[in-house]
């Protein structure tokens, strides 16, 4: 487990853990200024977020952050100069994965004293946090289709229903010319049905072309869909072509408003809220502020029931092996590595992408040196819980605490992935300022740092840069976040629904070839 509870505010600098041979600059640190309690004196311009040698630190030396290794000195570093990708080196390393040695079962908060939010129950059981109408394209040559069903439904239109959160698209770019079977089509097929019967949605509406590879029917047959009266479907072949497709739609989206404003919210425990947890464009003040804060919001949450779906699995490499000592058991443990092992093996071997090295140019600016360091402050947003299960992609979740989705990193996809799983909030933390946005389910945004949030403050939803401004604690941040779950759940806006994101960010793995 990373050892969270150690941090210390020095002067113009952070420490993070006693056994930390590096510190991280809290303010833009400048040539000369010094750093009495760490006996040193600043070597070089450091920007904010960014860290320094405490100590001399010899060519091949571990860098250690949090007492977790990030990385190696690529030459020898001397005491008070800055250390980033120009100076260190990613390579292997052995970790011991020591599974389930220290699983600790949840102390749960019992049923009658949970938190609650005002939900709305469906027929099934599961329970919205928003109550849209979504209309799913087969295949890409249905998704103008779809698109101009759901443009149709303008505000002006969906007055006269209230509790009617609007009608979505998802549309997207495959369906057609990839493999019929195997993994690729039933990942697609998954993604779809997870969307279509997610409780977010009142009802449905799939359009496929006809002659496409994702056939309807298959998908229906695969995914146990029966049409019903919440959920429709409609082929373009065989309706008549693009307008005639497109009015039908439409009609049928008119016969379902009706009902879908029936839906009404009501106090359901706080147990019921599944929330995709993602970070993106992070900096060096992620793993201090914004992702530990999360993961304090998932502690208390998993008390109370709920849960969490920590995922993007190449943002977890190089620290999967503090997951795996907290998973329930050894079977879970090695479900997390088969998952790492099938992108280092299979997936990834040989490839220009994040789990061999290199992160992101934004994230190179942030502060963060590589993938190891990357995945220090991702695996937080999960808290400090066990690790009750993983998943594949889109796979429908129904343990209940902490889990585990294999995602890529890159947001849309993978916050995709967690909404097709269940998940009936997001929770995004960003440190560059991501302006991510997702529907039916709603997206919150958490900023690492004030300046950015200052810059920023129509995307994000809260400021947990309040922490590194001394102002708040990483627990009391975590609380805020918490209650703000609750109020997002219970129908209050985030800013990214304000602003109309979500619309095209619907954007399933595309795992295959294409021919």
């Amino acid at each position: 487990m990373i050892e969270l509870s150690n941090k210390r505010v020095i002067g113009p600098v952070i420490r993070l853990h006693p056994s930390d041979n590096v510190v991280v600059a809290r303010i833009d640190a400048s040539i000369g200024m010094s750093v009495p309690d760490e006996q040193f004196t600043i070597r070089s311009q450091v920007p904010a977020g960014y860290k320094i040698a405490a100590r001399k630190i010899s060519k091949g030396e571990p860098i250690l952050k949090y007492n977790v290794i990030v990385g190696f000195a690529a030459s020898d570093i001397e005491a008070g100069s800055m250390v980033h990708s120009h100076n260190t080196e990613f390579k292997e390393f052995d970790r011991d994965y020591a599974h389930a040695s220290a699983y600790k079962p949840v102390d749960f908060i019992p049923d009658g004293e949970r938190a609650t939010f005002k939900g709305i129950v469906r027929e099934d059981g599961k329970v919205g946090t928003r109550n849209y109408i979504g209309i799913l394209s087969t295949v890409n040559c249905s998704a103008t289709v779809v698109k101009k069903i759901a443009e149709y439904f303008t505000p002006e239109k969906l007055a006269e229903y209230p509790n009617v959160d609007g009608v979505v698209a998802f549309s997207h770019s495959i369906g057609c010319g990839m493999e019929m079977t195997g993994e690729p089509m039933q990942l697609l097929r998954r993604t779809m049905a997870g969307y279509a019967r997610h409780p977010n949605l009142a009802a449905a509406l799939i359009i496929g072309l006809g002659c496409e590879r994702n056939q309807l029917k298959g998908l229906l047959e695969q995914e146990g869909l029966n049409p019903n009266s919440r959920l429709h479907t409609l082929i373009m072949q065989e309706t008549g072509g693009t307008r005639k497709t497109i009015e039908a739609g439409i009609s049928a989206v008119k016969d379902l408003l009706p009902v879908a404003n029936l839906s009404t919210r009501s106090a359901v425990s706080a147990s019921h809220l599944c929330v995709g947890l993602q970070c993106g464009g992070s900096d060096g003040f992620s793993s201090i502020t914004a992702n530990p804060a999360l993961g304090a919001a998932v502690d208390i949450l998993v008390r109370h029931g709920g849960t969490g779906i920590l995922s993007e699995t190449p943002e977890i490499y190089g620290v999967e092996h503090t997951l795996t000592r907290r998973a329930v058991s050894k079977e879970v443990g090695e479900k997390l590595i088969e998952r790492i092992r099938w992108w280092k093996d299979e997936y990834s071997v040989n490839r220009d992408v994040q789990i061999n090295g290199n992160v992101s140019p934004g994230n190179q600016i942030g502060g963060l040196a590589n993938i190891f360091e990357k995945s220090l402050g991702s695996s937080m947003k999960g808290g400090t819980g066990p690790l009750m299960n993983v998943y594949k992609y889109a796979e429908p979740v129904i343990t209940k605490g902490f889990v585990f989705m294999d995602t890529p990193g890159f947001d849309p996809v993978s916050a995709t992935g967690q909404i097709a799983g269940g998940a009936n909030l997001i929770a995004f933390t960003t440190g560059r300022g991501s302006m991510f946005g997702s529907k039916p389910a709603p997206c919150i945004k958490l900023a690492t740092n004030s300046p950015m949030f200052n810059r920023l403050e129509e995307d994000m939803d809260i400021n947990c840069g309040e922490i590194l401004d001394g102002n708040i604690s990483v627990q009391e941040m975590g609380q805020q976040i918490f209650q703000l779950f609750l109020k997002i759940a219970s129908g209050e806006k985030t800013k990214s629904e304000k602003l109309g994101l979500g619309d095209h960010e619907f954007v399933p793995w595309q795992i295959g070839i294409m021919s």
